[in-house]
């Protein structure tokens, strides 16, 4: 086989309910308790410039309480007074329903059985015959009342010009300049030595934007005596998360889109991202995705299906009499006795550089993405129940870590990132799956990670907290533990691997290999490998000389002294998101075209391309 191109991470940046994903900030949240008290102090300090606190001790107890899952808060929507609109048929008793009305508020077209007469020049007589049917604005108390949220204070909007953005492009303007940012490198300086086509961008979200400001809006605005803006419709599209991205923060002219694959969204867009860098489509991909589904018609939705935790359900396991409030930090429960997932926003982005472009800027290497596996669960019963395609993709994803690494360095340093939701058919399902699949390779003891307990489920971001927080564990060899639970459930399959309710520490330079898995309704499975920085290191060593990886050594000196102050301001709150509205943009008279190559702006683009099918095309 050909050499491919590595595709190596670079550079992380988002936010969810653990705060500020770049410098693994968020990560140190989920494992604050085991941090050395410096490492502690900064996270807390990068929390409390996010929440518009200060940093002082008296805050701290705060800060943790208001990040992670916790009840919802009126900022989303207040659970004990969600609005909603009554059925009423009303009738007069003896004489017809009667009522008085201003003549502006008259329907186009008078329903059926009403007479009309005036009783002044602004106002009119109504009589209605038979029954009127009403929709009553009322509220009531809403049944599930634990989210993943960002921690409390913090407001994407509010850092640029957002326009009446819905939250979730807010989210995702903020997680492409936090991965911009974190690079170390001039985003220009990028721009020079990477072809404009070579550039790639995949990032988008599961639901769309669904809440006021976006699709949401649209669908209600006219059943609340309100108007449709234009703004709903093309804001509310699934891979508008990815168009902001290329139109406001990159300004890319490259590959985009979006891949939608539910609850797996980002892997399929990581995918998409590995396949442009390994065939040498691409050299840069931005891959993202960016969930704020913290609303009550999005959160109905998955509580009808019966897949949200409620309140009643999380009383009931822990012997809670009725109107006790229950433990909102311990709604998500994964692989023990539990009763839902809880759901949670989130927008994430990392930056893939091919291993050439790596070496030659001086790039941190994080880690390498290698491989995504995408499977269908074939034939189904329900739509959203679980399949067999989760084998499919999680062997797939062992035995391509093996081919790279070796059967003693797959048995012995790997982790596994369940996707681990909190339901009851996830935890017997998925725990079967990972106790084959490492039973398979001779793996005895996999370590599983559970980040939901911590973070909730942010959807089609969801594999992107997985993603992050694998980074920060071989940063600073931290594996969390799934702490809101005692013991793990009578039916969840144990062999082969190693669940752990506390932190476990590690060895980063002993790390090897992770396993990103998620499981999407309608049968979306992806499993995504993935190989620990002193892998990578070490793969990089064999590919290019002694002596120019010591330029690499040399030149990301720089990049990590320009990685440390782009922490320290934002921590400071010195830095603004990149927000490029109506910057550089180009027009017909900016193109030029001739028989080689065209001119885009500043851009060269080639057009000599090479026929893929040179045996089977003629003279």
């Amino acid at each position: 086989m050909a050499q491919q191109r590595l595709p190596v991470i670079v550079g992380f940046g988002g936010v969810n309910s653990a705060g500020r994903a770049s410098g693994h900030h968020a990560y140190k949240r989920l494992v604050h308790e085991a941090l050395p008290t410096a490492e502690r102090r900064r996270t807390l300090a990068a929390l409390a410039r996010l929440m518009g606190l200060a940093d002082t001790a008296d805050s701290e107890r705060f800060i943790l309480d208001h990040s992670l899952i916790r009840r919802v808060e009126r900022n989303h929507f207040d659970v004990d007074a969600v609005p909603w609109n009554q059925r009423l048929g009303l009738q007069g008793e003896p004489a017809p329903l009667s009522f008085a009305m201003r003549r502006q508020q008259l329907p186009a077209t008078v329903p059926p059985g009403w007479s009309v007469s005036p009783l002044s020049a602004t106002h009119v007589a109504v009589q209605v015959e038979g029954t009127m049917d009403l929709l009553l604005p009322v509220t009531r108390e809403f049944e599930v009342k634990a989210a993943g949220q960002l921690p409390t204070g913090f407001d994407p909007g509010t850092l640029y010009q957002s326009r009446n953005h819905p939250r979730g492009l807010q989210m995702m303007v903020y997680a492409a300049s936090d991965a911009l940012g974190s690079l170390g490198l001039e985003w220009e300086h990028i721009q020079q030595r990477v072809a404009a086509d070579q550039i790639s961008v995949y990032a988008g979200s599961a639901m769309g934007q669904l809440d006021n400001a976006g699709g949401g809006g649209m669908m209600k605005a006219r059943y609340n005596g309100q108007r449709v803006t234009s703004k709903f419709c093309p804001l509310s599209m699934a891979e508008m998360p990815a168009d902001f991205v290329n139109a406001y923060v990159l300004g890319s002219l490259g590959a985009t889109g979006a891949s939608l694959g539910a609850c797996a969204s980002f892997l399929y867009n990581l995918r998409h991202g590995i396949e442009d860098i390994r065939s040498g489509r691409a050299r840069v991909a931005f891959i993202g995705a960016s969930e704020a589904p913290v609303n009550p018609e999005v959160m109905e939705g998955y509580s009808a299906m019966g897949a949200l935790a409620s309140d009643k359900e999380l009383r009931e396991l822990d012997g809670l009499p009725p109107g006790t409030s229950p433990d909102h930090r311990r709604a998500c429960r994964p692989f023990a006795e539990n009763c839902g997932f809880t759901i949670a926003e989130s927008a994430q982005m990392v930056v893939l550089f091919d291993d050439a472009l790596a070496l030659e800027l001086g790039a941190t290497v994080f880690g390498a993405a290698t491989d995504v596996f995408v499977n269908a669960d074939g034939y189904k019963k329900s739509i959203s129940g679980p399949g067999v395609g989760n084998y499919i993709t999680m062997a797939k994803a062992v035995a391509a870590a093996r081919a790279m690494l070796g059967e003693r360095a797959v048995r012995e340093g790997g982790l596994v990132q369940a996707h681990g939701t909190g339901t009851p058919q996830n935890r017997v399902t998925e725990s079967q799956i990972l106790s084959a699949t490492a039973g398979a390779f001779g793996i005895e003891q996999w370590p599983v990670a559970a980040l939901k307990c911590y973070l909730g489920h942010s959807l089609g971001a969801a594999s992107g907290d997985q993603l992050t927080a694998t980074l920060g564990t071989w940063a600073h060899g931290i594996i969390p533990g799934i702490t809101t639970i005692d013991t793990l459930a009578e039916d969840v399959c144990q062999q082969n691997l190693a669940f752990a309710t506390a932190h476990r520490e590690v060895e980063p330079a002993a790390q090897r290999y992770a396993i990103i898995n998620s499981k999407g309704f309608g049968g979306n499975n992806a499993s995504a490998t993935m190989l620990s920085p002193a892998v990578t290191g070490k793969m990089l060593q064999a590919r290019y000389s002694r002596q120019e990886w010591q330029q690499w050594q040399r030149a990301n000196e720089a990049v990590r002294e320009r990685q440390r102050d782009y922490d320290e301001a934002m921590t400071a709150g010195t830095i603004a998101p990149t927000y490029r509205f109506d910057h550089g943009v180009l027009g017909d008279g900016d193109v030029s075209i001739a028989e080689h190559e065209m001119q885009v702006g500043d851009y060269r683009i080639g057009l000599d391309l090479a026929n893929p099918y040179g045996d089977m095309s003629g003279d």
